[in-house]
């Protein structure tokens, strides 16, 4: 596989309103839209519309597939203002304030606010909501002198029987994908209990392309990771799909559709780009041809899956 290849999409589960949301957010952000819709048929859901999109320039994936899975913070995502993207710059780090406190104040409406946006020890400005669909962002002005980061990265918080396994995380996932450095890391100081010294506050790692977030927590939040957010991974052959399952797959009961959840319970989506292509083709019944030939799957078949598009 070639090194720094991967770009991971983050997909998002809803029970309706993938293509509300996607709107929603392309009105909030920057260098955001909705970039192709679709609708599967025949689902174990019934008809699914899926929406590809992006947000601030980070591609994203929704479907509308019944209420089966609910958003919770254990998956964020976390919004870099950093006022080195804005201009004049006499004026940049008011600016980027005042995109931060406006996509605030639309975040806010129906939301629910888990830390109050203010300032904290390690930004000037900062907090974390849950939107009215019950997804979460953290929202954050970024140090103009620090190391830059993308607009938009997701942020894994380990709890429950996985906390405290945010560093072993990190290690093995950048084993998994090619082209992965380690970034920024900050342990828990004695005296901050529940949380454990030494465990991780903060810390962030590229993944090939892809920039993510892990951190511990011991409180008890009373959520998990879930297959409401997943992370997908676009393959080009068998061997890239074979790779990234045989790693990442620890929960066989998980496994179905190309989805499969890791040791830490993450769900991650190992996908096909020419299926993504066949999918966003417009031709009925090539996407119908896809849909059903991979509901059947476990792990991708390339092969299968490249005799139903090539049939006319």
């Amino acid at each position: 596989m070639t090194a720094n290849k991967c770009t991971i999409v983050p997909h998002l589960w809803y029970d309706t309103n993938a293509r509300e949301a996607a709107a929603f957010y392309s009105s909030v952000f920057p260098d955001s839209g909705i970039t192709h819709t679709t609708t599967l048929h025949d689902t174990p859901s019934g008809d699914c519309d899926i929406v590809s999109f992006r947000i601030w320039g980070q591609p994203f994936m929704a479907i509308s597939a019944g209420p089966l899975f609910t958003f919770n913070p254990s998956v964020s995502f976390m919004v870099n203002y950093d006022p080195m993207r804005f201009d004049p710059s006499p004026s940049r780090e008011a600016n980027a304030r005042d995109s931060l406190d406006e996509a605030w104040a639309r975040l806010s409406e129906g939301g629910t606010v888990l830390m109050p946006i203010d300032e904290y020890p390690f930004s000037t400005r900062y907090g974390w909501i849950q939107d009215r669909y019950g997804l979460s962002w953290q929202l954050i002005l970024s140090d103009p002198e620090g190391e830059p980061r993308p607009a938009i990265i997701p942020a894994l918080l380990f709890t429950g029987n996985v906390c405290g396994k945010a560093e072993e995380a990190g290690a093995f996932y950048r084993s998994v994908f090619p082209g992965s450095v380690a970034g920024q890391l900050a342990r828990y100081p004695a005296g901050m209990e529940p949380n454990r010294e030494g465990t991780l506050m903060f810390s962030d790692f590229r993944l090939g392309k892809s920039w993510m977030v892990a951190m511990d927590s011991a409180l008890d939040h009373g959520f998990a990771f879930n297959e409401a957010v997943s992370l997908m991974v676009h393959c080009d052959t068998q061997d890239e799909i074979d790779h990234y399952w045989s790693r990442l797959s620890s929960v066989p009961e998980a496994e179905q559709c190309g989805w499969c959840k890791d040791r830490y319970g993450l769900s991650w989506q190992i996908a096909s780009r020419l299926a993504e292509a066949a999918m966003t083709s417009g031709d009925r019944k090539t996407i119908d041809r896809v849909t059903q030939a991979f509901l059947k799957m476990k792990k991708l078949d390339l092969a299968v899956l490249e005799k139903v598009c090539r049939r006319e």
